[in-house]
């Protein structure tokens, strides 16, 4: 027992260190983890915002993914939709689509106003310098409008009639050659006055003559070279669209109007037409139809 009261207590002491730097790993998982997140809620939302023919669309597009490949654009900035069955082409804004086409035609109509211009102010060569006063030019929503108007003393067309007098003629000769240098189609209406027609048929009106009088100008712009299949429309509005509203009876509201038509303006002409057509019922037994409209009009 002495001894062991003899031995030194020895009490050892452990110096322990900082912690050492754990280094930003975990920075780069939990960066990942909430980009993840949040890619996810994304695409929940659009999901959520998206129709049922775009779902449909998308469902369409990754059945079938390597179309793109097979049939891509030309260029690195194009691609082609493979969504069917009402989808659109989600790899394109949709204001951006119609964006450059819109723009570039908007500046070839302003530039074939401004050779047409030039045309009519040409004094030493230009055949329209004459008739400048006749000629407005301008700028609408469906395209460029060429207007060719009456004068107290210088009138297109003959009085209540359809035949045109030379310098008309002339005029409209001139133009085609211009307008026929670009591609758009175009757009003729005739206009007249608010006077009554009084001379001949007592069933020809101010409707007839002018549907009559924008044929007859198509005819001519067709002599000057104007390939036909650019024409895309022909109509009469009488006097009911007058140039001059404060005076219906103003011979400048006596004239001819040439729409060279934006694709916009054309395109919305065509579905007019298809969907007119579409809704129109085809008739296969007159009698029975006659049958069927004598017993509505008996009716109450």
């Amino acid at each position: 027992m002495s001894d062991d009261s003899q031995r030194p207590i020895v009490v050892k002491k452990i110096k322990k260190g900082g912690h050492g730097h754990h280094g930003g790993a975990w920075k780069i998982a939990y960066a990942d983890f909430v980009t993840a997140m949040m890619a996810f809620f994304l695409l929940m939302w659009l999901l959520g915002s998206a129709t049922k023919g775009e779902l449909r669309g998308i469902a369409e597009y990754f059945q079938n993914p390597l179309r793109v490949a097979m049939s891509g654009g030309s260029g690195a900035g194009e691609s082609t939709s493979v969504l069917q069955g009402g989808g659109m082409d989600l790899s394109k804004a949709a204001g951006s689509q119609r964006r450059s086409p819109e723009k570039g035609e908007s500046r070839k109509l302003n530039e074939l106003k401004k050779k047409l211009e030039d045309a009519i102010q040409n004094t030493a060569t230009g055949k329209l310098a004459q008739y400048k006063d006749q000629i407005l030019l301008d700028i609408t929503p469906e395209g460029l409008r060429v207007q060719i108007i009456d004068q107290q003393n210088r009138p297109m067309f003959q009085s209540g009639s359809a035949q045109m007098e030379g310098y008309a003629s002339e005029i409209l000769k001139e133009i085609a050659v211009i307008l026929n240098e670009v591609p758009n189609r175009l757009s003729l209406s005739g206009h007249t006055d608010a006077a009554g027609f009084s001379a001949g048929d007592k069933n020809y009106s101010n409707w007839e003559l002018s549907a009559d009088r924008a044929n007859a100008s198509r005819r001519q712009l067709l002599v000057g070279g104007m390939d036909a299949g650019k024409i895309l429309r022909v109509v009469g509005l009488a006097g009911s669209v007058p140039f001059d509203t404060e005076n219906p009876a103003n011979p400048v509201n006596r004239r001819i109007s040439i729409i060279v038509l934006n694709k916009e303006a054309e395109e919305n002409i065509m579905k007019l037409a298809g969907k007119a057509a579409g809704d129109a019922e085809a008739v296969t037994d007159p009698a029975e139809a006659l049958k069927s409209g004598a017993a509505a009009e008996a009716k109450p």
